[in-house]
C-alpha cells in the first residue's frame, strides 16, 4: 500500500498535476480529501515562509505527512512582481482572468512590449514535512509574458507565460510537457530526489 501525502492546497488542477507527478510512489490527498475546508493562512511576505505556514497548519491540525507550495510569478520589467501576490495582483479574490489583465496592463503602462523587456519567471516553493522531518525545496522556469493570451490548458497565467526555448504557452502544451519544463515539475523533482526515489 502507498504512503499517504498531503498535498496542502484545495485546488484540484494543482492536485492533479503533482498526483500525475507522483503517481507510482505515494498515495497524494488534497485538503478537500482530509476534510480540511478552512482557508490555511499565507501572512509571509515571502513564498517559503507561505508554504512552510501551510504545511505546519496540516501537520498540526490533521497529523499527516504533507507538503505545501507557494508560487510566484516574478516579471523582471515590474521589478520581480506580482511575486507573492501572484494569486490576488489584479484584485482581492483569486482571478486568473483579472490577474492576467492587471498584468499585461501593467506591461503595456512602461512600454515593455518587446519579449526582451517580458522575461519572467515562475518559481515555486515546497515545503515538506515527512517521517519527522522538514525540507524546504525550490523549482524554477525561466521565460518570458506573451504579447497575447494564447491556449486552453493549465491554469492561472499559463495563456500568458512561454518557458524559455519554447513559442508555446503553457496553456498550448500537454500536462506532461509542462511538468516536464515547469517550475512546479522541478520542485516536485528535488522533493523526489530528497526523499531517495
Amino acid at each position: 500500500m502507498k504512503q499517504v501525502i498531503v498535498f496542502a492546497t484545495a485546488n484540484e488542477n494543482k492536485t492533479a498535476e503533482v498526483r500525475e507527478l507522483l503517481k507510482d510512489l505515494y498515495e497524494v490527498k488534497s485538503l478537500v480529501d482530509i476534510g480540511c475546508t478552512e482557508d490555511i493562512p499565507e501572512t509571509s511576505n515571502t513564498l517559503e515562509g507561505n508554504a512552510k505556514q501551510k504545511a505546519d497548519y496540516v501537520k498540526e491540525k490533521y497529523g499527516f505527512d504533507c507538503f505545501a507550495d507557494d508560487t510566484g510569478l516574478e516579471v523582471e520589467a515590474l521589478n520581480g512582481a506580482p511575486g507573492v501576490f501572484t494569486a490576488r495582483y489584479g484584485g482581492p479574490e483569486k482571478d486568473a482572468q483579472q490577474n492576467m489583465n492587471y498584468l499585461m496592463n501593467e506591461l503595456e503602462k512602461i512600454g515593455a512590449l518587446e519579449t526582451s523587456e517580458r522575461g519572467a519567471r515562475f518559481r515555486t516553493a515546497i515545503h515538506l514535512i515527512i517521517n519527522g522531518q522538514e525540507v524546504g525545496l525550490d523549482g524554477i522556469c525561466n521565460g518570458h509574458i506573451a504579447p497575447l493570451q494564447s491556449g486552453t490548458a493549465g491554469f492561472g497565467y499559463d495563456p500568458i507565460f512561454i518557458p524559455k526555448g519554447e513559442d508555446r504557452t503553457f496553456s498550448e502544451m500537454s500536462s506532461e510537457e509542462k511538468n516536464s519544463m515547469s517550475h512546479r515539475g522541478s520542485a516536485i523533482r528535488s522533493m523526489l530526489e530528497y526523499l531517495g526515489v
